[in-house]
């Protein structure tokens, strides 16, 4: 005779599935609360930065999934560099990917490379985060682009 509680089993499976469920919402909500609040007015403040180096940018948020901004080439309106944070699909906590795209020439095709955006920190640490982090963060990868494409033998 089993000691197991078929009944009790099937409750606590559907318990389970709201749970996720509830947590997978919270963290749209999370995403959404940080793109509106440190993401995107870091954006703006780069992009009016960028202006005064003859740098044209754009950024935009992608409901629920992404946030991004693009750099053109100086003087001009194609971009050079975009820089994305995304939220990953059906993820229970605020776990994002930093997303670096970029171009040698206007001819050139984007590289693109993906890394964990700030591993090891948890959701309400990067809620806490200020707008000069996210800048930081995202101008130490525009720099490495930068130099990178610079110095590299075609």
């Amino acid at each position: 005779m089993s000691s197991r509680d078929w009944k009790q089993e099937l409750k606590d499976h559907f318990d389970g599935i709201r749970i996720i469920d509830k947590c997978k919402a919270e963290t749209i909500s999370n995403f959404d609360q940080f793109s509106e609040f440190i993401v995107e007015p870091a954006y703006e403040a780069l992009a009016d930065e960028l202006k005064s180096y003859g740098v044209e940018s754009k950024f935009r948020k992608i409901k629920e999934k992404e946030v991004f901004i693009a750099i053109c080439f100086p003087e001009s309106k194609d971009e050079q560099f975009r820089y994305k944070l995304v939220i990953l699909p059906n993820s229970v906590e605020l776990k994002l990917l930093a997303v670096v795209e970029g171009r040698r020439t206007r001819r050139s095709n984007f590289i693109t490379k993906s890394e964990p955006f700030m591993p090891g920190l948890k959701t309400n640490d990067i809620l806490k985060m200020d707008k000069e982090e996210i800048i930081l963060h995202l101008l130490d990868r525009y720099r490495t682009f930068i130099y990178e494409s610079l110095t590299t033998p075609d």
